[in-house]
């Protein structure tokens, strides 16, 4: 049976975040999502796309000769075939990431792919969607991502980061500043006194581009 994703964009640009930032990255962004997180800046992807198969797909992001591939929404998870998908990719020899919101569940994910799961903080307005379970299934290809809007968002995500040992089991936790929300220098001072085993992260797209789409 032909396998199809419903696909908003596919769009070769720079990583902004995560472990890979700034290396030239094919993004393949999924349509649809079930959470609405008061900072999302990719509402436009909650409907509409094109479908299309999972040859085609592949034959898009081949074009592009790339290395890196981040598969993104929306929340990709919610296609059931973004799960074939992820393993072609794999298959094909790319270094593949997943960027989740961490409400559904990961474990059919394909171990090769660096699972970048978010963990919603209160501030997210979806914290009563975050699927704990998921945290058995981290490994240290994965990354954990906590988008903060407050210092009340910080003291929860440091909660997490204890109550979890999240730095054991994953390879990275990231603790990013929501945009227009947070000043990155007071995250930036948080972490260095507390002395986290946390990476403060950027969005890199934000700062080159402005968040126009496509980058």
């Amino acid at each position: 049976m032909q396998k199809n994703l419903r696909i908003t964009e596919i769009f070769y640009s720079l990583q902004g975040e995560t472990r890979t930032a700034g290396l030239p990255t094919v993004f393949v962004r999924l349509t649809g999502c079930p959470l609405r997180c008061q900072y999302c800046d990719t509402a436009y992807a909650f409907s509409g796309g094109e479908l299309m198969s999972l040859e085609a797909i592949l034959e898009r992001i081949a074009s592009f000769r790339p290395r890196y591939i981040c598969v993104t929404g929306g929340e990709p998870l919610a296609q059931p075939s973004c799960i074939p998908l992820l393993e072609r990719l794999c298959d094909a020899g790319y270094e593949v990431s997943l960027e989740t919101s961490g409400a559904l569940d990961v474990s059919a994910v394909d171990p090769r792919v660096s699972k970048v799961v978010d963990l919603k903080t209160p501030g997210s307005a979806e914290v009563a969607r975050n699927r704990y379970e998921n945290i058995e299934f981290l490994t240290a290809n994965d990354q954990v991502k906590f988008v903060i809007c407050s210092r009340e968002d910080y003291d929860w995500a440091v909660s997490k980061l204890i109550q979890y040992r999240l730095q054991d089991r994953a390879g990275e936790v990231l603790f990013s500043p929501s945009h227009h929300e947070l000043d990155a220098r007071a995250l930036a001072d948080w972490i260095v006194a507390d002395n986290l085993p946390v990476r403060l992260q950027m969005q890199l797209h934000k700062i080159l581009w402005n968040d126009e789409p496509g980058h």
